[in-house]
């Protein structure tokens, strides 16, 4: 086998006896895991079950009070960092401004100047970059697909998504899995926490069941999942 082979093998990111605390409480306890590229992974657990804490430490804006974190070959995920698309569960949006002006704003965070490349953010998930109104006057569905945009800005190669659909109608949900799966299927790796595992029966490679600040089942099937 090709060294060229074997690294496109390897996992996007490993997990080794990852640990956080906060104070007294442990958010995530001795997880090991390891990810591989080109997949879409559905988070699943409970409030408090570590879906956030854990996918946060993965995309390097928390550090672990233990263990080790690889992303991409790396364990300085500071410098891994422009591979790496984080969409947060509130839309941390400027409501004053509009689509455009947000991505400009965030782009120019990671020195792209090129505004074509917001515009194909927007274009990405279905907006219209040329959209003039301030973002407060958006949808829910509009403000998501602008914050899933924002975390595409910089061509990332994997995304981190915190309850995409949250408050999205079931039609905007049902599209937003679409674009998701068409990312995936250009080479994007995706982690999906969400409460509404059934949106992505079909489109997720993997259900991942967290408790208690651990991974207690990896599943092909949401029907696996849920039957643990």
């Amino acid at each position: 086998m090709s060294e060229s082979a074997t690294a496109q093998e390897s996992p996007i990111i490993v997990v080794n006896n990852l640990i956080k605390q906060f104070g007294r409480f442990a958010a995530l306890r001795r997880v090991n895991a390891s990810f591989e590229a080109r997949r879409i992974y559905a988070v699943l657990g409970d409030n408090g079950a570590g879906k956030t804490t854990l996918i946060r430490i993965l995309a390097g804006l928390n550090q672990p009070t233990r263990g080790s974190v690889c992303v991409l070959g790396s364990t300085d995920l500071h410098s891994v960092r422009a591979e790496i698309g984080y969409m947060a569960h509130p839309s941390l949006l400027y409501d004053e401004m509009s689509g455009i002006e947000n991505l400009r704003y965030f782009a120019r965070l990671y020195g792209i100047q090129d505004d074509r490349r917001c515009e194909q953010a927007i274009e990405a998930v279905r907006l219209d970059p040329k959209l003039p109104r301030p973002v407060g006057q958006y949808s829910q569905g509009m403000r998501q697909r602008i914050s899933l945009a924002r975390a595409l800005v910089n061509d990332p190669k994997i995304l981190f998504l915190d309850e995409p659909f949250s408050n999205v109608d079931s039609g905007s949900a049902k599209e937003m899995v679409k674009l998701l799966v068409q990312m995936r299927d250009q080479g994007k790796t995706i982690f999906i926490i969400t409460h509404q595992a059934a949106l992505l029966e079909a489109a997720a490679d993997e259900f991942i069941w967290m408790e208690t600040g651990q991974i207690t089942s990896r599943t092909t099937s949401l029907h696996m999942a849920e039957a643990r």
